[in-house]
């Protein structure tokens, strides 16, 4: 019996990060070992980047960044969003400040709307799909304001970060098995909220398991096998030039079946 036909979407992560990273991420895309690309907009290199996905014609959504480098909106001097020098707090520290009830929503809301306002600057239209760089856009709080945000641009599309049989995946560190945990039972709370903004999201995501060192050719496999019976997958990557001695070119490679 014919087996059903599986879309997978492979999404390269952190453009903009750097001008080596998007020439890899666009070699990866030509290569045809991506299928779109997120953009970071408060990225030293977001112009490049926008420049390249033109010219390519790549599709591009936004990877929206509340954790990482300097704000977009030009409001939030002495933001809660934001440490002393003027950057925001970091993976680990964005969510600290969360978790203590000292930052306020209406200036995530208000850096969400200007890195929106930002890639339709650099791209010339709304973003395919909107996520949330490091995870931010399912925590607390914040995946109420990111829902809305969308749902006043018209962006239907986001990303559920629920990988199956992720608690099985024992070569992970401790400290990722946690972080991992952790951030999937925020994004299963985010479900009913996405749900009742009309947000969509593929049935399966895969990249918990397999972000930066632990992403390789041998692990890729496991994770596709953990997600047998479902039509959508959508795979998010670091993809790129990864080792700069040996100039291997990173890809993911996709399968249709």
């Amino acid at each position: 019996m014919p087996q059903p036909k599986v879309k997978l979407v492979v999404t390269g992560d952190d453009f903009g990060y750097c001008e080596r990273r998007n020439q890899g991420i666009v070699d990866c895309f030509r290569a045809g070992g991506i299928s779109n690309v997120s953009l970071l907009v408060n990225a030293v290199s977001a112009k490049h980047a926008a420049d390249l996905a033109k010219r390519y014609h790549i599709p591009i959504g936004l990877h929206a960044n509340l954790s990482e480098g300097l704000p977009v909106s030009q409001e939030l001097k002495g933001s809660t969003l934001l440490n002393k020098d003027g950057f925001f707090h970091g993976k680990m520290g964005f969510r600290e400040v969360l978790h203590s009830g000292q930052l306020k929503m209406s200036e995530v809301e208000a850096e969400l709307r200007a890195q929106v306002d930002r890639f339709f600057e650099l791209i010339g239209h709304m973003p395919y799909h909107m996520d949330g760089h490091q995870h931010v856009h399912v925590l607390p709080d914040v995946r109420e304001v990111f829902a809305q945000v969308l749902s006043d641009f018209g962006i239907t599309y986001t990303r559920v970060p629920i990988e199956p049989g992720l608690r099985f995946c024992n070569f992970l560190p401790s400290h990722l098995r946690e972080f991992n945990a952790q951030v999937e039972k925020d994004a299963l709370e985010s479900v009913e909220v996405f749900h009742r903004n009309g947000i969509r999201w593929p049935d399966v995501y895969l990249g918990l398991s397999t972000m930066v060192q632990q992403c390789s050719e041998q692990l890729l496999p496991t994770g596709y096998g953990r997600a047998h019976g479902a039509s959508r997958i959508s795979q998010s990557t670091s993809a790129g030039w990864m080792r700069r001695r040996t100039g291997r070119l990173f890809t993911v490679h996709r399968s249709t079946t």
